[in-house]
């Protein structure tokens, strides 16, 4: 059974916190395994990522064959069936739609003192995107970490998907094929990473790398962090849905399992103000859990990290949700809008009764790589600017800088930089 907290219950705040500071990764220490495959990768480039391309994938490879044909992507559509496509076209057409209102504006202003100042942004000259492979692929991952970087203005975006066992997903074929990117490369895991990063004979280095993965991604991820840019290092799934007894029990159940199947440390929790509805909806989930393909992951999840939060009133739910940051928040209420307000810190939130989490992974529009582990205090889900960077400017002429220039100098001697002030001064005493 789920962790069943009350508020009205003293040992609620001790119970919560415990809950809240849970530690919910896999303790697998992967990171001596990573350093060294990054290691060998930066020494011995396509022979190393060939190497543990057969040892972790059983894939064995020369690195003329590390490269997705172009026709091979292209027929990869053969294999998938109309109504996918199309869905897929109608989810990137709602997602390019909604980046494209991301598009950062140029500044460019001339201030009081006559000193012209400004910022213009530029996107990055190559991106590469990990997308998962294998049975588990997520042609959605496609779109949603394409996307943005298109949008943007990347000239060069590649694609690293791991083909375990020979075995593509003609459905990520499918999704590159639909956002038009040609680099798509059949590696995956650490070694993958490191070729983007550092580059090898075969495989040209990237500026940044976006995208999922298991343990063993994610640390190569922050390995590489400083020689790369990265997007954020993704935990485990989470939702947390907000719902008032006006609700169908089932849907909110529905909407918890949805997370729960993705990993059994994905967490589900729901937070409501009855009693009475919080026991049917858990008992729906019980139900469901009996006929859903992925069950025994989801009951796995739903049992060790999911969470029944009952609240006195639902004004209570603000602080609540702030204090766990989720990725996902679910406002299954008359006026949503009235919580939504209030609430600081969520990856992503969907207003009222017919908005499930699962419109927002595909096609709703906004980006579906979003903040986890409660990172949502201080980070945002992936856009369009994650793939530029901004430039400032400054131009003085020479009585803008008489106006500004004699506090600089002041300051730089304040600070013993001599030069500084002497780089100004001499313009002043020209």
């Amino acid at each position: 059974m789920p962790l069943k907290l009350n508020t009205v219950t003293p040992e609620f705040k001790a119970k919560f916190e415990a809950f809240v500071g849970a530690k919910r990764e896999t303790n697998e220490n992967v990171d001596a395994v990573v350093a060294s495959v990054i290691d060998a990768v930066r020494r011995e480039g396509d022979n190393a990522v060939a190497e543990f391309t057969h040892q972790f994938d059983r894939l064995l490879l020369t690195p003329e064959e590390f490269r997705m044909p172009p026709e091979f992507i292209f027929n990869a559509l053969k294999e998938c069936d109309a109504e996918t496509i199309e869905a897929l076209e109608i989810a990137a057409k709602r997602i390019r739609a909604f980046h494209e209102l991301q598009v950062p504006e140029t500044i460019d202003y001339q201030d009081a003192e006559g000193v012209r100042l400004g910022a213009r942004w530029t996107p990055v000259d190559a991106a590469g995107l990990y997308v998962p492979g294998g049975t588990a692929a997520y042609p959605s991952s496609v779109l949603m970490n394409a996307i943005p970087a298109i949008v943007a203005g990347v000239e060069r975006i590649v694609i690293v998907v791991p083909t375990p066992d020979g075995l593509v997903n003609p459905l990520v074929l499918a999704a590159a094929h639909i956002v038009g990117v040609e680099e798509v490369y059949r590696i995956g895991g650490a070694q993958a990473v490191a070729a983007l990063a550092y580059g090898t004979e075969t495989i040209r280095p990237v500026d940044k790398i976006v995208g999922p993965g298991n343990a063993y991604v994610a640390a190569a991820k922050r390995r590489v962090f400083g020689v790369v840019g990265i997007d954020l290092i993704a935990g485990p799934s989470e939702i947390l849905v907000v719902a008032d007894s006006k609700n169908n029990p089932d849907w909110i159940a529905c909407d918890l399992l949805s997370q729960a199947e993705h990993d059994t440390a994905a967490q589900s929790v729901l937070i409501t103000d009855s009693v009475d509805f919080a026991d049917k909806v858990m008992a729906a989930v019980e139900e469901r859990l009996k006929h859903l393909p992925r069950s025994q992951i989801a009951a796995e999840s739903w049992l060790n990290q999911g969470a029944v939060i009952v609240v006195e009133k639902l004004e209570e739910a603000v602080k609540l949700v702030d204090r766990i940051a989720p990725e996902h928040l679910e406002l299954a209420v008359d006026t949503p809008e009235d919580l939504a307000s209030e609430i600081r810190h969520a990856g992503a939130v969907f207003l009222g009764r017919y908005t499930p989490e699962a419109i927002g992974d595909y096609v709703a529009g906004p980006n579906h790589v979003l903040p986890t582990s409660r990172s949502a205090r201080y980070s945002s889900g992936l856009g369009v600017s994650d793939f530029m960077k901004r430039t400032t400017f400054a131009a003085c002429d020479k009585k803008s800088l008489a106006r500004i220039g004699p506090a600089a100098a002041t300051l730089a001697k304040a600070e013993g930089l001599n030069a500084h002030a002497l780089s100004v001064m001499v313009r002043l005493n020209s």
